[in-house]
Order: structure tokens, then sequence, then C-alpha cells
């Protein structure tokens, strides 16, 4: 079997069609129907289920198709690592992360990065939760990861800030006022629960640090995405912890907790970063330490919160 069947067949599922496929890679569809023919005859078996409307993977596929992805994926990487170590001015730098950071801390990078390396284009993979981005990470997806430490990770971890947890309330509550809350005050309070909750030794903080202040938080409403879950508890559904750099541009208070909680922002990949994604690493680095003089917490904009109660007075 060779790379060139294996990202073959990751295009055709990946596109649900031979046809969409075949004019992804520009190669004809009888050409690409032929590759994957042959693919399956070295396998030993049919790796795919030709459906009058698209594909989808059999046992066999399923089974081959992770392995075979994450051969195709590496491969580019190699590529591209290549191509940065040897001083080239063009190519991709794929990043992926959460949603949160993706709002939240990536943008001022990625303005940054555009001025100074206008040949090298960055692709963003989004994901829900850190679950899925250290899955997909593990499959290759991107050279780079940029989230909270991820449990068990393999390969190099950089830590290139903090960021500041806050509890979000509408304006109008009473906490809003207030230089922080401590997590017992809240015990009769609602929650909103997001999936991006911080999670240490395998628990949600939330869970955890409510349980040691005597409670047990009440949901009232439980989202996958935490801009979601910000505009939830600006609305007053309940109170949520989230990132401070989350309400950025938001009409809600952020009102730090007691004692404060900050959680580390890493970036993360299966080897050592190179070329123009230890360039994008440093950028981070640079950016959280540019942070972080203006507050203890990096990457967060955690000088948000003061700004708010400052525009309220």
């Amino acid at each position: 079997m060779s790379l060139r069947q294996m990202e073959y067949l990751v295009a055709v599922v990946e596109q649900e069609s031979f046809t969409r496929a075949a004019e992804a890679l520009h190669v004809t569809q009888s050409a690409l129907s032929h590759q994957i023919k042959a693919l399956e005859r070295t396998v030993g078996g049919p790796l795919l289920e030709r459906m009058t409307r698209g594909v989808r993977l059999t046992a066999m596929g399923r089974a081959y198709f992770p392995h075979a992805q994450l051969a195709v994926r590496s491969a580019r990487q190699a590529r591209r690592a290549a191509l940065a170590a040897g001083g080239a001015e063009s190519g991709e730098l794929h990043i992926a992360t959460v949603h949160a950071q993706a709002v939240g801390v990536l943008p001022e990078v990625c303005a940054r990065w555009a001025r100074a390396r206008p040949g090298v284009r960055l692709v963003l993979h989004e994901y829900a939760t850190t679950e899925e981005l250290d899955e997909q990470m593990a499959r290759g997806v991107a050279d780079l990861a940029l989230g909270p430490r991820p449990e068990d990770w393999p390969g190099p971890v950089t830590v290139v800030g903090r960021e500041r947890m806050v509890l979000v309330v509408p304006h109008g509550d009473p906490l809003a006022a207030r230089d922080s809350v401590r997590l017992a005050e809240l015990a009769d309070r609602p929650w909103v629960r997001c999936s991006l909750e911080p999670v240490i030794d395998g628990r949600r903080w939330l869970d955890r640090e409510c349980e040691r202040a005597g409670f047990t938080p009440r949901t009232a409403v439980r989202t996958q995405h935490s801009s979601t879950a910000v505009r939830m508890a600006s609305a007053g559904v309940g109170v949520l912890l989230t990132a401070a750099h989350e309400l950025r541009g938001l009409d809600c208070a952020a009102v730090p907790t007691d004692p404060p909680w900050h959680r580390d922002i890493t970036v993360f990949s299966r080897v050592e970063p190179t070329g123009a994604a230890a360039e994008f690493t440093e950028l981070l680095r640079t950016v959280g330490g540019a942070e972080g003089q203006r507050d203890t917490g990096k990457l967060t904009l955690t000088s948000l919160v003061d700004e708010q109660r400052d525009g309220r007075n």
C-alpha cells in the first residue's frame, strides 16, 4: 500500500463522495476509484461501502481509517516542517484549539502573525471540548494545539500563559459590585455549566470546589459552547465560571473568585515545534507576556474585570 492510496481513502471519507474527492485531489474519478480498489486488495477486504448517496466505512474500514488518516497527516506535517526549517517563506501552519481560545486569545496573535509572516497561511481547527481537541491532535490534525494543559500528553507541552477564571452575572445582580466572591456564598444559586469547564485530575474543578464548600451546584442549563454559556449567564439564567477573556465586548459583570483561580494555557504538539511552528509558539508566549505586564494572568485580558467595574462607576 502507498501513502498516496491512503491519501485518496482519507479524501473520499472526508468529502463523503468519490466525485468531490476527485475534484479536491485534481484526479479523475476513475483513477481515484482504481487506487481505492488497489488499496482494498492490499488490505484484504472492502474499506468503503458504496451507497446511492455517498460512501461510508465498512467495519474493516473503520479499523483501518484512523491509522491511514494519521499517516497522511503526519506526512503533511513532515513536509511543512521540512519547508519551514529550510527557510521557506510560504506554506501553511495548522493550529488546533477549542472555540474559547479561538475567540478570546487568537485574534490578536493571528493579526500579528499575518503582518510578520504574510506568506505562511494559518489554518484553524476548532473543537467544542478539550477532550475532542486532545483526541484530534493525537490523530495528527494540526501542527500545534493551543489549550489547557492536556493530561498524559506524550509530546512537548509549552506553557505560554495563564488565564484567570471569573464568575459571570448580569450587571444588576447583587454580586456584580463585589470585588470577589467565595463559592460557599453561591450554594443557593443556579449554575450555567459548559463542556469547557476546567478539569483537574479527571474531575471538573467547579464540582470539586463546591463540594469542598459544602454543596453540590444546581445546574440550570448545560451548553456545549462557552460563548453560549456566557450569554446565558449574562441574561440571568445562572452563575457561570469561565475565563475572563471570554467576556471581551459583552455586556455582563465579571467577579473574581475568592481565593483567585488561574489555569495554564499551553501549546502542545506531537513532535518538537520547528520553523514556523516554533515561531508561532514564541509569538504566543510574547503576547502572553505582554498581557502579564498588565496583570498576573497572561493571555486572558484579565484587566477586563477592572475595566468593566470602572465603566460602571
